[in-house]
């Protein structure tokens, strides 16, 4: 026996939204699926080829497998916005070639990634004096500094777990971070801190560290996501994710 069925327009009724995730993150889709949990709002992920040790040249290879993994994306779909879910590559990529490599795949989405989350999150806030952590390597840490001081901010404060292995990034403890961000904050008069790194678990210790900090908190995921949702038209309050997600764009 043959059922009758009705069709609609399936879930995202108000944002379709794609994130392409590291081969190595083991962090970013745990937390997006929380800040993305919002009626008619649909979060589809793609992975893509990474090395566990995160320096330029490895970072930089991950722009010819962009479009391919773009590609992989539902193609009954209109995609509203597409992030990158890597803010060193972002950095050494840049974003206009992030926008690039996805928009040959995917040319009606709107594209954005950490670096570019970062920013535009910092002049919603009002922030330009940053308080800044990461995880990498000196080297890389330096180019990230530099992209941020282009966009008008100073670097008021800096700290870095100095960690290449993206293995270990992602084991880092939420209290060693929490912690981090009181050593960053300590002596320096900063707008925000901003914590880079998708792979770093930030989420669930944003709200301790901005009431310890007295000044909002910035995350790869948190910045990227509140971006895409933004991005989207989507501007729900969420102020159990920080101050971000009181934030319009």
């Amino acid at each position: 026996m043959k059922l009758p069925f009705d069709t609609d327009v399936g879930i995202g009724t108000r944002a379709n939204l794609g994130v392409v995730v590291l081969e190595t993150d083991e962090t970013l889709e745990q937390e997006f699926a929380r800040m993305t949990r919002e009626p008619g709002v649909a979060l589809y992920h793609n992975r893509i080829p990474m090395v566990p040790e995160i320096r330029p040249e490895t970072l930089q290879k991950m722009a010819a497998d962009l479009p391919a993994s773009a590609n992989l994306f539902p193609s009954s779909l209109k995609f509203d916005v597409i992030g990158y879910g890597c803010t060193s590559a972002s950095t050494v990529i840049g974003p206009d070639g992030v926008r690039e490599a996805i928009q040959s795949a995917r040319p009606e989405a709107q594209v954005t990634d950490p670096l570019s989350a970062i920013i535009a999150a910092c002049k919603a806030l009002g922030a330009t004096r940053l308080g800044f952590i990461t995880p990498y390597l000196p080297e890389v840490s330096a180019k990230m500094r530099s992209k941020l001081e282009e966009a008008g901010n100073t670097i008021v404060s800096f700290g870095s777990f100095e960690e290449s292995d993206d293995r270990v990034v992602a084991r880092i403890t939420p209290k060693a971070i929490l912690s981090a961000v009181d050593t960053v904050t300590k002596d320096a008069e900063c707008d925000a801190v901003v914590i880079s790194c998708t792979n770093l678990r930030c989420l669930d210790i944003i709200p301790q560290a901005e009431a310890q900090a007295g000044v909002p908190v910035v995350s790869s995921n948190q910045a990227l996501a509140w971006h895409m949702l933004r991005l989207s038209g989507v501007s729900d309050p969420r102020p159990d994710f920080g101050q971000l997600f009181t934030r319009p764009l």
